[in-house]
């Protein structure tokens, strides 16, 4: 979502300051990754350290611009991000029978900014910033602190993730009782040597599909449906 941003971003940066197309996106990419590499800093503030990472992607002939476009990045950033009603919906509906918690990868107060921002806490009985504390995904330490804090045992929960490399892989690592994968669309076909999930759903909101089987539902399509072998 913070690639959307970015885009809409570069096309602004011409429509609106009448920068080259090529250089407002070359503006842009540079932005994404210098604050891919390092989203927060220790000494400055969240605002204050991504103003500082935009002067140095628009360089020295527009610097000049640097605050008012990542004030403009800012809100581009949570528009692309909220929450859908459908996911708002679900999440409301699982919240009455089920404990949900939320497990996040990342720098505190940068995961902290979107979690507020977003308004999760409302959503979820946990929340875990790996930033505060000694793990992150995928250790398996980090799956069994939010258990711990549920007060409910690793093997009657489940882990709902896109990355397979943290969130399959750790749940599958500290033993939870299943994992299930939302590919995003550019890696959307499982390779025999990744983790391999018990599941496999296109969009968050089929959860439900999974969580509420009743005796007489169809078959769900599993994982090994949608393995290749790379070729």
């Amino acid at each position: 979502m913070t690639k959307s941003a970015v885009i809409s971003l570069a096309e602004e940066l011409t429509q609106e300051y009448s920068i080259p197309e090529d250089v407002s996106v070359k503006i842009t990419t540079t932005y994404l990754k210098l604050f891919r590499r390092c989203p927060d800093n220790g000494i400055n503030t969240l605002d204050a350290w991504r103003i500082t990472l935009w002067t140095k992607a628009l360089g020295e002939k527009y610097s000049y611009l640097a605050k008012k476009i990542y004030e403009r990045w800012l809100y581009l950033r949570y528009y692309y991000l909220t929450l859908a009603s459908d996911v708002i919906s679900m999440l409301r509906q699982l919240r009455v029978k089920y404990l949900l918690g939320l497990i996040t990868n990342g720098p505190s107060n940068a995961q902290w900014e979107k979690i507020r921002k977003l308004s999760l806490e409302q959503y979820f009985d946990i929340i875990l910033v790996s930033g505060d504390l000694p793990w992150e995904k995928p250790q398996r330490e980090i799956f069994r602190k939010a258990c711990r804090f549920l007060n409910v045992e690793p093997d009657s929960c489940i882990m709902v993730g896109d990355k397979l490399e943290t969130d399959i892989l750790g749940g599958i690592e500290a033993g939870l009782g299943g994992t299930i994968w939302i590919p995003t669309l550019d890696k959307s076909l499982l390779l025999r040597e990744v983790p391999q999930p018990d599941f496999t759903i296109r969009h968050i909101t089929d959860l439900s599909s999974i969580l509420n089987r009743g005796p007489d539902a169809p078959e769900l399509e599993d994982s090994s449906s949608n393995a290749s072998d790379g070729s």
